[in-house]
C-alpha cells in the first residue's frame, strides 16, 4: 500500500453518521448545500502558530478521519490564505476512494473551491492540486471570485485541468467586504454540489460563523488536538454578541454534542443551537 494511502476504519465510522448526509443523498426543494464546517483546532483555539505558517495539528488518526469526511462530500473549501500559505491537495486519499485504490474514476474525490475575491492565487501547472488532478487523484478547483476578468494564464490552466473561475457577487452587501455566504452556497448548489464541507481558513470560519450566517451550518465537525500553540496565533473565535441591554452573551453554541477520541486528539460532533 502507498504511504499516501489512508485507511479509516469501518467501526469508527458510525460515530460520524447522524452529521453527515446520508450517502448518495439528496436535498429535496432547498437551493443550498447541506454544510459541515470541520477543522483541527488547539486547546487554545488556533488553527496555526503564525499567520501564513503552516501548522500540523491532527494526528494520523483524526488526519484519517479528515479524508474520510472528504469522501463524504460534494465540495471542500477553503478562502485564498489557506491556499497560498499551504499549497494544498484538497482531495482524499482514503483507501478505496477513485485514484487510491478505487478504479480509473474519481467517484469520492471532491470538487475543491477556493474562495478569491479579487482573485490574487497566483498559482501555476505545478501546484499540488493541479498535479493531483493530472495524476487521477483529485479534481481541479473551482474558483469563486469578484474579480470579471481573473487573469488569462491561470484561467486556461484551470480549464485544461477541468477547473473553472466562477465569478459573482460574493460580498455583503452592507459592508461591500465579508463574504456573502448565502450567495456562495446558492452557487455551488446550482453546479450541482449537494454538500460542502468546509475546512478553513480562519477568515473563512470566523466570518461563516456570524450571527446572521450560522443557520446555514449543518453540522460541525472539530478535531481537537492537546496543544497549545500560545498567544499569537490564528484564531478561531466569532465576533462578540450583545444583548439589548449592552451585556455580552455567548457567540454561539452547539447543541447534539458528541465526543470521540481519536489517537491523543478527541473530536467534537454537534450542530448549532438555534
Amino acid at each position: 500500500m502507498s504511504k499516501d494511502v489512508l485507511v479509516f476504519p469501518e467501526s469508527e465510522r458510525p460515530f460520524l453518521e447522524p452529521y453527515l448526509l446520508p450517502h448518495n443523498a439528496e436535498i429535496k426543494n432547498s437551493n443550498l448545500p447541506f454544510v459541515t464546517l470541520t477543522f483541527a483546532t488547539s486547546l487554545d483555539s488556533s488553527l496555526s502558530i503564525a499567520p501564513g505558517a503552516r501548522t500540523v495539528l491532527s494526528g494520523p488518526q483524526s488526519k484519517a478521519m479528515t479524508h474520510y469526511l472528504r469522501s463524504r462530500h460534494d465540495a471542500i473549501l477553503i478562502g485564498v490564505g489557506t491556499a497560498v500559505a499551504d499549497n494544498p491537495g484538497l482531495n482524499c486519499r482514503i483507501q478505496g476512494v477513485g485514484g487510491y485504490g478505487g478504479g480509473d474514476n474519481l467517484q469520492g474525490q471532491p470538487r475543491p473551491i477556493i474562495i478569491d475575491p479579487t482573485a490574487r492565487w497566483d498559482f501555476t501547472e505545478e501546484a499540488q492540486i493541479l498535479q493531483l488532478t493530472r495524476n487521477g487523484c483529485g479534481r481541479a478547483p473551482y474558483i469563486l471570485t469578484r474579480n470579471p476578468s481573473p487573469p488569462a494564464e491561470q484561467r486556461q490552466i484551470l480549464e485544461e485541468h477541468g477547473g473553472k473561475f466562477i465569478t459573482l457577487d460574493i460580498t455583503t452587501p452592507e459592508t461591500g467586504h465579508d463574504l456573502d455566504w448565502t450567495a456562495v452556497l446558492e452557487t455551488l448548489k446550482k453546479e450541482g454540489l449537494n454538500s460542502v464541507m468546509i475546512e478553513g481558513g480562519s477568515g473563512v470560519i470566523n466570518t461563516l460563523l456570524e450571527p446572521s450566517f450560522q443557520p446555514l451550518i449543518d453540522s460541525v465537525i472539530i478535531t481537537i488536538a492537546p496543544t497549545w500553540l500560545g498567544q499569537g496565533g490564528v484564531v478561531v473565535s466569532p465576533k462578540r454578541r450583545f444583548d439589548a441591554a449592552g451585556n455580552a452573551v455567548p457567540a454561539s453554541r452547539l447543541a447534539n454534542v458528541k465526543w470521540h477520541p481519536f489517537g491523543e486528539d478527541v473530536v467534537l460532533c454537534g450542530r448549532i443551537k438555534s
